[in-house]
């Protein structure tokens, strides 16, 4: 038996719980992994609300996780370049608050040795989906980018891989994370009111392109500063994309990109801060943590 955590009810943190379940059987074209940490993302926390009833499918009791790092325990038929014992990080669907899963083969990477098990398990969901906004997005050298909630999870990646393309980044974040923003080579300003101003105090020339992680106000503003409407795009807000057809950025998993990001920061040239690491039996505590929108890159769960 393993355990798992799911919740039978939407709600609070507190309707999450442990479950004991049948350890899954490896499949053919599978790899079972036992799981050494997994990622907490704000859509865990909508999923649990019931953010999302109705448009996404949900049967009690639901798993929640969508990316986990662990060691290769079992390797199904036909499955090439894995072995039992094989450090690996990769990504699934509503399955990963576990201490045991399998997934297809070819949803997992190898883990560099110098990537912690916290980093590898929290870096799939927040590092493709930058990787993909930014090529979505088309960011180039030279352009200005203005990225909202950019001392997120999603943020700090899109910032590190924007300037690594050559882009001038501008950041919106609270106080206590300008420094922050400022040591990964971006320009930080605050949230609230005068936004826009200030925006374009410090990039008078105009901003290109906007990612936008927190939607509402965030995409109101973006509207006013960049006129080229398929380059404000959003992970958060539909109705935002489909009021003012901006961009509603989703993305292709795959385990290149995800080996392409788990190399860089096993390199040290990409920082992905961990800021809380909680057992997992201790989800409903992560959950209130994420739930706060305070969070400094990402809070993950960890096994043994």
């Amino acid at each position: 038996m393993a355990t798992a955590i799911v919740f039978s009810a939407y709600g609070g943190p507190e309707v999450l719980g442990p479950l004991e379940i049948e350890e899954p059987v490896v499949g053919p074209g599978e790899v079972r992994v036992r799981v050494r940490a997994a990622g907490v993302n704000p859509v865990d926390v909508k999923l649990r609300r019931g953010d999302f009833a109705g448009m996404v499918p949900v049967a009690f009791p639901q798993r929640l996780g969508n990316e986990f790092a662990g060691m290769i325990d079992r390797v199904g038929a036909d499955v090439t370049g894995f072995a039992v014992g094989d450090e690996v990080l990769g990504f699934t669907a509503m399955a990963a608050y576990t201490e045991v899963l399998t997934v297809p083969a070819d949803s997992v990477t190898g883990k560099p040795d110098a990537l912690s098990w916290e980093v590898a398990g929290a870096l799939s969901a927040v590092g493709q989906t930058a990787y993909n906004a930014l090529r979505e997005l088309k960011v180039a050298s030279g352009d200005t980018l203005l990225v909202h909630a950019a001392a997120g999870g999603v943020g700090t990646v899109a910032v590190q891989l924007a300037r690594r393309l050559g882009a001038r980044v501008i950041g919106t974040a609270s106080e206590r994370n300008h420094d922050h923003l400022r040591s990964l080579g971006a320009e930080p300003v605050g949230y609230g009111d005068g936004l826009v101003e200030r925006v374009r105090a410090l990039a008078p020339e105009g901003v290109d392109v906007v990612l936008d992680a927190v939607g509402g106000a965030a995409v109101d503003a973006s509207l006013e500063l960049v006129a080229d409407r398929a380059r404000i795009g959003t992970t958060v807000d539909q109705k935002a994309a489909d009021e003012h057809g901006i961009v509603r950025l989703r993305g292709a998993r795959s385990a290149a990109i995800l080996a392409e990001l788990a190399d860089l920061a096993a390199r040290g040239e990409l920082v992905l801060p961990i800021a809380a690491a909680h057992p997992l039996t201790s989800a409903a505590e992560a959950h209130r943590e994420v739930e706060t929108g305070h969070v400094r890159g990402k809070v993950v769960l960890t096994g043994d």
